[in-house]
């Protein structure tokens, strides 16, 4: 097949287009080399198409004579403020609805998305006394008290964690996530006004060779990674205790690939993408301070705006309906994360 991947020469991107070379597949990659990603140089890979995916002219030239497209490119993690707001829906939103007004006049049907578990906000949660319950938004009075644990609206009581399916509803608490849900929703639109196919995939902690180093667009990974690379200890924030799914890079081209080969009709369908072992945030500094013989993690109490305490995925859809199940547990991917290349930072301007 040819295969359109937008956003293909980033970290995943790369990734993404060497998985569907290596299963045999013609790229087109389109890529707006966005600063936040690639300042810092480094190179770029051979027949990349240098275009933002908001510019309707080279869109429609990417998609000539394509079958499917993997749609990666996204400005990417918490941000500096609100001041970044802008970029975030410009990049995601209205890049992905230019996409897509463009794939229904060139009669491209099938999409790949890169969505996020930051979709569903706070993870699933179970209250002892009262069975599955939404928790409410956390407040800063219980943050600030060094209470992280979500209470039981109903009762109080702590409750207790357990893993988000894809059945569940979406419910962003931050910026990024308000406009992975925009970009799921416009996906969806889209599939039913024109008979589509889409194959959403919800990320978890993606991490691996290749990621940005500390910018406040990296992942948490990287930023220990570096902090540890420079000489300091991970400053890990609340208590450590916050529990995530980090997957590999190249699983997550993996599951692009069989996502881009699935032959399921028209609509529009979310899998989560993960390890299926999931760990602490402490657990991940500490298993990477060790790696590289670094100072053991800080545990700082602090706390940030848009945080969700708890995201653990159920896996079991995405091995069911696209034959995907990772490959690389996190206590081995990790400790090779401690020497694996990482792109150069972007420079404060940038930022």
């Amino acid at each position: 097949m040819r295969i359109l991947v937008t956003g293909g020469a980033g970290f995943i991107g790369r990734h993404v287009v060497n998985a569907l070379h290596a299963a045999g597949h013609d790229t087109v990659v389109l890529d707006s080399l966005h600063p936040a990603a690639h300042a810092g140089g480094g190179p770029v890979p051979d027949g990349v198409v240098r275009a933002d995916v908001r510019d309707a002219g080279a869109v429609a030239a990417a998609l000539r004579s394509v079958d499917v497209v993997v749609h990666q490119a996204a400005m990417v993690g918490m941000g500096v403020d609100l001041a970044d707001l802008p970029d975030y829906v410009g990049c995601n939103d209205l890049g992905t609805a230019v996409l897509l007004a463009g794939m229904a006049r060139a009669g491209v049907r099938r999409l790949v998305l890169a969505s996020s578990m930051v979709v569903y906000g706070e993870g699933a949660y179970s209250c002892p006394r009262h069975g599955a319950v939404e928790p409410a938004p956390r407040r800063r009075a219980d943050l600030d008290a060094g209470r992280f644990d979500p209470p039981c609206p109903a009762c109080g009581a702590t409750l207790v964690p357990g893993e988000v399916g894809e059945a569940a509803p979406v419910r962003p608490r931050s910026v990024y996530a308000a406009t992975k849900t925009a970009q799921e929703h416009l996906a969806a639109a889209w599939a039913a006004a024109c008979d589509g196919g889409v194959v959403a995939l919800r990320y978890h902690n993606v991490y691996g060779p290749g990621m940005p180093r500390d910018t406040p667009y990296s992942g948490v990974a990287a930023i220990f990674r570096s902090a540890l690379e420079a000489g300091r200890a991970p400053r890990v924030f609340e208590d450590g205790a916050q529990r995530r799914d980090f997957v590999h890079v190249e699983d997550v081209a993996h599951a692009n690939v069989l996502a881009a080969g699935a032959t399921a009709g028209p609509g529009f369908r979310p899998y989560n993408v993960a390890s299926g072992h999931p760990i602490t945030i402490a657990t991940m500094a500490a298993t990477l301070a060790e790696a590289m013989g670094g100072p053991a993690p800080v545990i700082t109490g602090e706390h940030r705006a848009g945080d969700v305490r708890h995201i653990v995925a159920a896996a079991g859809l995405a091995r069911r309906d696209l034959g995907f199940e990772a490959r690389i547990h996190p206590s081995a991917g990790l400790r090779a994360l401690a020497t694996a290349p990482l792109r150069p930072a972007a420079p404060a301007a940038a930022r």
